[in-house]
């Protein structure tokens, strides 16, 4: 009897899914993995550093607070939209999220606030032309995984954004790091079930003013957030005076592999961007 009910629950833990063995064809692993472009970034500047994104990748985007996060996405993620036919799913914690899709509105067509008022109709047929209407953003003060999973089961994403992802609720730990940690192991999870996941976040006090922000900057993270992703981008900003436009990227930890343009000198590469925030944009210092 004790071996029937063995056999019945070893039956029940595997009913439904599928062995998914890796290729061993290298050709194929070529074709996946470095061909084969996936969501490519609007800066020429991250696609010589990380390449595209692809299903499986997670990284993370961490800045001091007032340094342009949610512009950075807009600028990005308004650009990757028509690169797709399936939605982005952006779960906004942060600031109210009809003013982070008038951000991406701006960023998606280039447009200050007066010249996107000034032809309605026109804009708004614009902005769905050039985003397919792919960008679906969605708001709540609380979020909690559960409501993600849901989400993203109904939806299929092409892409996952967190602003931010520290704030995501439902996980416990004895210790803040370690409660961030499972957060984020669970974001490398749904990359490798859904799609690629950016998630956003802070960059603690030792990164007041300072231009090139390293994993050691990351706030209320000790090891546990950093390992858990294939990509970090750290965005400094000095308080002096005359550089006020200028953002300062470094690339701290890289494990993709880019794509056939991507430049190996700038795997964790240290540069200059500029933000344009009338217009929700970064541009590149970089010559295309």
């Amino acid at each position: 009897m004790r071996r029937l009910y063995e056999s019945l629950d070893k039956e029940v833990a595997t009913e439904g899914r599928e062995d998914v063995f890796v290729t061993e064809d290298l050709e194929e692993l070529y074709d996946q993995q470095i061909k084969t472009p996936g969501l490519r970034w609007r800066l020429t500047s991250l696609n010589r550093s990380l390449g595209s994104l692809r299903l499986g990748d997670f990284g993370f985007v961490f800045a001091r607070p007032e340094t342009g996060k949610t512009t950075f996405l807009a600028s990005e993620i308004s650009y990757m939209a028509d690169q797709t036919t399936q939605p982005v799913l952006w779960f906004n914690n942060e600031e109210q999220g009809a003013k982070v899709m008038l951000r991406i509105y701006q960023a998606a067509l280039g447009f200050p606030l007066e010249k996107l008022f000034s032809n309605i109709e026109s804009n708004k047929k614009e902005f769905f032309k050039k985003t397919k209407g792919n960008i679906r953003i969605f708001d709540n003060a609380v979020i909690t995984k559960t409501d993600v999973k849901r989400i993203c089961d109904t939806h299929r994403p092409s892409l996952i954004v967190f602003d931010q992802i520290d704030k995501i609720s439902g996980f416990n730990a004895d210790r803040k790091d370690l409660e961030l940690g499972n957060i984020y192991v669970w974001a490398r999870e749904l990359a490798k079930t859904y799609a690629p996941v950016i998630g956003i976040c802070q960059a603690d006090g030792s990164g007041e003013g300072q231009k090139w922000l390293t994993m050691a900057n990351v706030s209320n993270a000790k090891t546990s957030k950093q390992a858990e992703a294939d990509w970090i981008l750290g965005i400094g900003k000095q308080n002096e005076a005359g550089m006020e436009f200028v953002r300062h990227f470094h690339v701290s930890k890289n494990k993709l592999f880019g794509d056939k343009d991507s430049d190996p000198t700038m795997r964790h590469g240290k540069w200059d961007a500029k933000i344009v925030p009338e217009i929700a944009r970064y541009e590149d210092y970089l010559k295309q």
